[in-house]
Formats: structure tokens, sequence, C-alpha cells
């Protein structure tokens, strides 16, 4: 794929040296024993593509290699285990560091997820310790060029900005952008931090990859989360892949699904692209992109049709799939299934076939089926389809939804949401009392710190709209003014759409932050030449180099919502500083860093203050009841990592045995404690496996739907029927969510201590400090505390209640824009004005399908993660793909004159126009064409070296897709469009 090495005479000589410096220092790095294929074989590393994920016979435990040229004088040698920070798969490492210098990797042999098994990028995460292309110091644009200066300049300046523009603007004037890479407690702690600012003004990748997933999935059936493991997939009999290309996206997943096919697991993949996922599946169904409704619905018409639906479990679980059945049966008939998606009828049917005489089946989507601009509707009918077959809440079963980033989950469960507080608490008074307690602060100072009461109540701007933020007309936005400083923590520009408006944003703002191990390309963005109209005059733009989630401890979330502790592996590299360490010391220059430490203990790091991260975990602990992360204690997380030998790699469950550090049973828990891990660590709930599990007792794991959303609707009953009960429930129907009411009405209020009934007086579960009433609700009575509901297939308090395929606002089928046209524009909807039916109407009257008839979707690549930038600044990884390129069907090209190797012009409506390598295959279809999203550092033919912070440019650099993507937003989550745009390619 593209992997012959550079040859362009052109090529930057400067960039090449540099590439080969790079290369020969990662070379000299590796075991000194071995020579770079030897090392690349071992590392599970495909010399040229890279495999999927390192078979175990490649994968030996280091030899002693390493001994033979130890420096003179006395070595300490120790191992630190730590997680991968690419992907969600959460694969263990062990880290051997030497003098302090990390010198070594091992794939954890016991880690139940990852089976000793890395995949490229795992296998070359120890060249972020040492981070040569790292940013190393504090900068400062200067003249269009980044200066060093001192920490203490950089934070004393950076204040007296932020402080200034909160004086003129408000605190609703600067956007706080976290991360997905930040731990468990840093995530928590940004929300924290602009909670004290005084704004609803932040956000984090998660907005960008799952929001649709969270809200349709939480509004179906109650949380926001892949319900089952990447283990428990091996007990599934039929694997549907949608919007997924694990093989790439999520390597090491794949070892779980191997196994399950070598059982007779049926595995089928519908996709726009035969991807390398699809290669190992049993059967691949290609479907225009952004048709899933169709095809999801088209399935559905098939079981109904022919009484393959789980009827008694829908009777008993489920409400509204009656209506949903009449909707699919009227409007999706197999000769409109295939005009709008493509698949012929006898394909629909054997698929729906295969689904019903192979349960239990897993469905897994991953961000081909949520970036779209009806990405919560595709989520829910992805839930309708488990629903109607009787999946969900089953051993095998399940959506088995793959997150993105190494701990997207946890911050998208604790982290720097618009709409909620730690723990989807929401914003309402009673939420804001709820974490001024937990937090020991006066609910009325945090009051003090908004600009209005109305705006602290009020969600705000999410990060796929904040350049919207800085360019609308500042009389069609919800808040005071327009945004005028962006803080970019940890996050990637180039992962965002609308490039070409995101660089006259980055021009117009007072002041750009961005605080991150590697520059990455918003440096760039931000130093590169623009529009003089644009340029802010006064702007200043600040660089903070952070260290990496190596360099410090804390927990992540995998995306089975398990915990893993990482251990510190080595000291922050140059002169970086922990996340957690630069939010304090900011929040002292801003005049609250009192109050954002009051709970924690305070540890010296290289001669500074930094908060310990086990407080910040225990005080998650005592206030995210909500979804459970209060269980998962540091010292039960740390007892886990310790001893994965005990877990069972298909339940995830320990078999037995005591940690010998501190004499902790672990029998009975579930590997990382997956959240709901319900009540305090003293309660030693084990985690949930499985979501929704009647099966079981809810005090091993067990539980069911959620009562969220009342417990009634149109006179019908919305909780769930007799029998509908988790195993050993005193109580076997449905019922509300506990409160001190209801607690009280069933006579088991005096089952609370005094303490915990003078915690409990007056709150529900949620809010009840203590966990008195999860203690006594679970253990006593094993009812579960939020209630036991039935599932949603009608969503009332969504647009479109039943799930409806609308055509995307850029597209090549006016005539389908016809019958499924877009939603009716929104105002002041995330504080924002969105467009949908007029833009789309626009569209289609200019004939833009005419000028971009090719659909333009994007995706991952193997060897890379994310927006790039540090694995592409990784010198084993950069050697296997060096060029961005566009994936174009040979039908295509040959009308194009184009030929495989070509350079091209990719250009899309927007203006923009990418310089990219063509690559012909028929991996897409002839109206389909792909670019991987990973590139960024080239901006429309031109390199931009020169712009970076001088040796903290990535290897290699190539245009990024969504400098030309364009305007979508999903209509409940603002989820941006990438899947579906339009483009057109020209030879170069």
């Amino acid at each position: 794929m593209l992997l012959t090495k550079k040859t362009d005479a052109a090529r930057d000589a400067a960039a090449e040296s540099s590439f080969m410096q790079s290369l020969r220092r990662g070379m000299s790095q590796a075991l000194p024993t071995m020579d770079r294929r030897a090392f690349l074989r071992r590392s599970g590393i495909g010399v040229g593509a890279g495999l999927a994920a390192a078979p175990l016979a490649l994968v030996r435990q280091a030899e002693a290699a390493d001994e033979r040229q130890a420096p003179l004088g006395k070595t300490k040698t120790t191992t630190h285990r730590t997680v991968c920070t690419h992907c969600s798969v959460g694969c263990a490492i062990d880290a051997v560091v030497e003098n302090g210098v990390w010198v070594r990797q091992e794939p954890v042999f016991d880690s139940p997820i990852n089976l000793g098994a890395h995949c490229a990028k795992g296998a070359a995460v120890r060249e972020h310790g040492h981070g040569e292309h790292r940013l190393r110091y504090p900068m400062k644009l200067v003249d269009g060029k980044y200066q060093r200066i001192s920490w203490d300049t950089a934070l004393n300046e950076i204040s007296a900005h932020l402080m200034q523009l909160r004086k003129e603007s408000g605190p609703d004037s600067v956007y706080w952008i976290g991360s997905s890479k930040h731990s468990n407690e840093q995530s928590y702690l940004m929300r924290k931090f602009v909670s004290y600012w005084g704004s609803n003004n932040c956000d984090h990748q998660a907005r960008i990859c799952h929001s649709t997933t969270v809200a349709g999935v939480a509004n179906t059936w109650g949380y926001g989360a892949m319900t089952n493991s990447y283990n428990d997939m091996q007990n599934a009999k039929v694997a549907l892949y949608i919007g997924s290309n694990a093989a790439e996206a999520h390597p090491v997943s794949m070892l779980h699904m191997l196994h399950a096919k070598e059982t007779g697991c049926k595995m089928i993949v519908v996709d726009p692209r035969f991807t390398r996922t699809a290669a190992k599946a049993d059967q691949h169904v290609r479907i225009r992109s952004g048709t899933d409704i169709p095809f999801l619905f088209g399935l559905l018409y098939h079981i109904f049709k022919n009484g393959w639906e789980d009827q008694a479990y829908i009777n008993a679980r489920v409400y509204g799939m009656d209506k949903v059945k009449a909707d699919i049966l009227a409007k999706w008939t197999p000769d409109k299934v295939q005009d709008a998606c493509g698949v012929d009828e006898a394909t629909m049917y054997g698929v729906a076939k295969t689904l019903h005489e192979n349960r239990p089946g897993t469905l897994v989507w991953c961000m081909g089926q949520t970036q779209h601009s009806i990405g919560n509707a595709m989520v829910r009918a992805s839930c309708i389809v488990q629903l109607a077959l009787g999946n969900v809440g089953v051993s095998g079963g399940g959506a088995n939804i793959f997150r993105g980033h190494d701990n997207v989950q946890g911050a998208t469960d604790i982290g720097p949401n618009p709409d909620s507080l730690p723990g989807y608490y929401g914003l309402t008074e009673g939420s804001w009392k709820h974490f001024a307690n937990a937090w020991g602060v006066d609910y009325e100072w945090i009051k003090g710190r908004y600009a209005s009461p109305e705006l602290m109540s009020k969600p705000g701007i999410t990060v796929s709209r904040w350049i919207d933020g800085v360019l609308e007309d500042p009389s069609v936005i919800d808040q005071p003014t327009n945004l005028r400083a962006v803080v970019y923590w940890g996050h990637a520009p180039n992962s965002q759409t609308r490039g070409l408006e995101m660089k006259r944003a980055m021009d117009k703002l007072d002041l750009l932050v961005v605080v991150d191990p590697y520059p990455s390309a918003t440096a760039a963005m931000a130093a590169m030449p623009g529009k003089a109209e644009d340029l802010n005059p006064k702007r200043a733009v600040y660089l903070l180099p952070a260290a990496t989630q190596f360099e410090t401890s804390g927990s992540c979330t995998a995306s089975n919502r398990s915990l893993q502790w990482r251990d510190k592996v080595i000291d922050p590299l140059w002169e970086s500083r922990t996340d957690h360490m630069i939010m304090y010391q900011l929040a002292e220059k801003l005049g609250f860093g009192k109050e954002f430490v009051k709970n924690y203990k305070l540890q010296k790091v290289k001669g500074m203050d930094e908060p310990v991260i086990e407080d910040v975990l225990r005080e998650i602990n005592a206030c995210c009841w909500t979804i459970g992360y209060t269980g998962q204690s540091p010292e039960r997380l740390k007892a886990h990592m310790r001893n994965m030998h005990v877990f069972d790699v298909k339940t995830l469950r320990a078999k037995g045995g005591k940690d010998a550090e501190t004499g902790y049973d672990l029998t009975g828990d579930y590997f990382g404690l997956p959240w709901p891990c319900w009540g305090t660590p003293e309660l030693k709930h084990p985690g949930t496996a499985n979501l929704y599990n009647t099966s079981l007792h809810v005090m091993d794991g067990g539980g069911n739907f959620r009562a969220n959303f009342g417990v009634e609707r149109d006179g019908v009953n919305l909780l769930a029927e007799d029998g509908s009960h988790s195993k050993g429930a005193d109580l076997t129907t449905g019922y509300p969510e506990f409160d001190h009411i209801l607690l009280k009405k069933l006579g088991w209020w005096n089952e609370l201590t005094d303490a915990e009934k003078a915690a409990a007086e007056g709150k529900n579960w949620k809010t009840d400090s203590s966990g008195g009433i999860i203690r006594v609700v679970m253990k006593n009575h094993g009812c579960y505390p939020f209630g036991n509901a039935k599932a949603r297939a009608v969503v009332w308090n969504f647009p479109d209640p039943i799930p409806q395929h609308r055509e995307p606002i850029y597209g090549t089928r006016p005539d389908l824009v016809a019958k499924y046209p877009s939603h009716d524009d929104l105002k002041n909807f995330w504080r924002l004005p969105t467009l949908y039916t007029s833009l789309q109407k626009k569209n289609v009257a200019d004939k833009l399908y005419e000028k971009f008839p090719i659909i333009l979707t994007s995706g991952r690549l193997v060897e890379y993660e994310g927006g790039g930038d540090e694995t592409r600044s990784n010198p084993w990884l950069a050697e296997l793909q060096q060029e961005c390129f566009v994936e174009i069907n040979p039908k295509a090209a040959a009308d194009r004159g184009i030929s495989n190797g070509d350079r091209v012009w990719v250009s899309t409506p927007t203006g923009a126009r990418l310089n990219v390598q063509a690559l012909v295959t028929e991996r897409v279809g002839p109206d389909t064409a792909f670019i991987p999203f990973h590139f960024a550092g080239r901006w429309q033919g031109a390199d931009l070296l020169s712009s970076y912070p001088e040796g903290a440019a990535p290897i290699v650099r190539g245009e990024a897709v969504n400098t030309a993507t364009t305007y979508g937003y999903d209509s409940v989550t603002m989820m941006q469009e990438t899947k579906t745009t339009i483009c057109n390619i020209a030879k170069a």
C-alpha cells in the first residue's frame, strides 16, 4: 500500500536528512543484538505493510541482550506496567527502564485483553519515551516563527491574556478543547477546571467520533457505551460489522473475532470499501456511504416479514417496536432498499437469515456509522436490530461499539462535555449542587464564576463548531460574544472538518494556546501565512509541552468499560509537565488554585507541586454514582494490573486468588471493574462485563434496562413486564429509579445506617453521597438503583422518534434528496444556528453533484492513529506509510487518465484542493474515493515544515482530508459529517 521509498528529487533535503537520522536513531535504540528486520518481526510489525496483530509465535519474552551493553557502574532496572496510548482496545505493556531510560517493552502475555499481542502502533510506543520529535519547551509565535520562552513567562502571559478577555468579554469568550488521551483523572480535572473558570464552552474528541453513539444508545436503553466486550465476542454466533474497519483501527480486537470464527461464528462486514476487515469476513456487503438506515431497516423488513423477531423478548423488554415495524414494512420494501443503498433483495434476505439462524449475534460499529448528519438515527437503527432479535443483555450479543482513542470512553464518561458535568449529570441546579458538595466548595461561589445563571445551565458550543463561534455574526450566537480564545489541550485540528474555515478562525483569535507532547497541526496552521484580512494583529500563540501518559500515572477506560491503571514509566522528558500539574499551575494564576486542589494532597515533581492522581480518582469514586465510576478505587485497579493472570479470557472474570501485595481477594471481579461498578469500593461490586443481563444477580454483574424516561407514555407502560428482572431480585416486575421516598415506601429505609440516612434524606441514588441507597437496593434486595424499564425503539425526544433515512447535505443523488430530504434548519442549537435543508437545496440547485460526482469518505490506517502527529513522528511507523493517498476505482481513474502512483488533485465544494498520491484499487467502487485522516503538515500542495517549531515536525507530512471536508452536523449532537462529502479528482 504505497510503501515504496520516496524518490521525488524535489523532496526537501532537510526533511529527508531528518527522516534518515530519526530512522538510524530509532534503530540504534532497538535491542542491540537485533537488526531492524528482526526487531520488526519481534514487534509484530510486518515488514512493508505491518500485521494487524502480532502472532504469539513472533513475540517472545525479551532476552538478556541488553545486559551485555549495560553502562559502566551500577545499573538500576525496573519494570512498569502501562497501557498503550493509541486505540481503545487497552493493550497492556511492560516497560523496562534502565537508569531512568526506557530501553525495552514487552506485550503483557497475561493480559486478558491483548493476550500478549500488539499491533504495529503498540509495538512502537517506546519511541514516545525518547521524544526526538516532541515539543521540548514552551514557545511563543513571534513574527511567524516559534521562539523559546520560560514556563514562568508562558504561564504569566497566558493567564494575563485570559483574565483580560474575561474582563472584556466574559468567561464564555474562551473555548477549552480537552483530550481523549488524558487519563480519567485529568479528563475529570479538565471539566472541573473549566467549571471554575465559569463556562460550559468545553469539549473533546468524542464529540467528533462517538457522540452520536452515546446519545443514540443511552436514549435507547440507558447507557451510552459498548454493552459487551471484545472478549465476549468469542461467544457470538454471528458478528455484523457496519462502519468498522477493526483490522486497521482496532487490530488486536481481531484476535477475539478470529477465535470466534474458529468455533463457527459467521462474520459479515458492511462497508463502502473492501477493507482489511472485509478480507477476514465470510461476506462483504458494499453499501453507498450514508445509507446505513436503508440497509439495517432492509434487514428488519425480512426479519419482520418472516416472523424472525424475538416477540417474547420484545413484549417484555422493548417499547415501541410495533410502531417501528409498521414504519419499516411501509417504507423499506426491497426495491426501495436497493435504490437507496445499492444492495439487492437476495443479499438482504441472506444476511437477515444469517442473523436469524445464528444467535446470539453481535453488532459492531465505529465512526463509519457515527460521523453523519443523521448519525444518531443510524445508531438507533443498529440498536433496534439487536432488540428485535433479542440480542441485547446476553453473552455473545450486544452492541460492541469500538471507541477510538485510548481513553475516549473515560473522557466521555467523566470529562469536559459541554452539556454535562462528570458522569452525565447534566447542568441542572441539582447537578451543580451535587458537585459543589463533592468538590468542597460553595454552590454560590461556582455560580458567581459564570456570566449568568442562564449560561451556567446552558450547554456550551461543541468542538465541531468552535470555528462558527468565531466566524458567525454575533447577533445569531446564543451567548454574549463570539469566541476570542481557544485552548487546544491534547486535540488534533486535522480531525475536524472545514479546514479552510478553521484556518480563518485561528487567524481571527486573540489568543491560541496549544498544550501537547507533540505540537500537532495546530502549531503549523497557526504559523502558516493566511489572508491578511483574517489575521488579528494582536493575536498571541503559545505552545506548552505536556508529558505523555507514560510520564505519569492514572487510569484509563478501554472501549469495553474496563478501567486499567498505568504506572509511571519515566519522568517527564525535556521541560514537559504533566497535564494535571499544568492545570493546577494555571488555576493558581487564574485565582482558583486553592479550590481546585482542595481534596487532594500535593507531591513534588521536578521540585513543583502536582496533585496526587490517586486522590483525584478517589474524588471521582465519591461522586460519579450515575455510571458506577465509584467502586474502582486505585487500590483495586492496581491489584488487577498486578494479577492479570487470574482473569478468564472469555468472561473476564477472576477465577480466584489474592493480591500478594495487599491481600485483596480478586475472586469474582471482572477485569478492570468495567463500569458500572456499583457503590463504594468496600461494597466490592465486581463490575459489569455485559450490560442489561438479567440472568445474573445485580451483585454478580447482572442488570436490566434503565428507567430514565418516566413510567408511562401515551398510556403505555414503560416499565419492564413481570418476569423481566435480574436474577434474585426482590422486585420481579418493572420499577422506577430509587430515591429516599421509594425506599421508605418499600420499608427498606431502616436498612440504612444513621449516617447513611442523614446523607440520603431528600436524595436519590445519584446524589446520595454515602452510597447507602445503592448498597441497600443492590446487596439487600437484588435490584438496580436506576430502576427496571423497557428499552425504547421509539425515542420521542429526538427529531425523528423512529429513525429516518435522510440524504447528506452534500450528495451525488438529487433524486434521493427529493425523497429523503434533510432536517429543517435549526436556530440557536448548541448556541449556534445550523443549516440543513436550505444548504442541501442550494447544493442541488447549483448542481454540485455534476461538478463533484464522487463520494469522498475517510478512515484509518493500521500504521497511524488519530490526527497522526505522534505516530507520524515515530520512525518505526513513519517508514511503513510515507504518503497520504486517495483510493480511486480503476474505472474512475481511467475516465480521468490517472494511473496508480500518479500525483492527483482532490477538490471539493469548499474550494480546497489536496495534492496526494493515487492508489488505483477496487477496494472502492466507481462512485467512491477514500483518504485516510491521519495526515497533516501539507496544505493544498505546500509543505508546512517551516511552520512547525524547529525539531518538532513529524517525519511524515501529508494533506489532511479534513482541509477539504464540507459542512454537515448531526441534529442531536453536532457530530460532523466526514463520511459522505463529495469531490472530484484530476491528475496533477
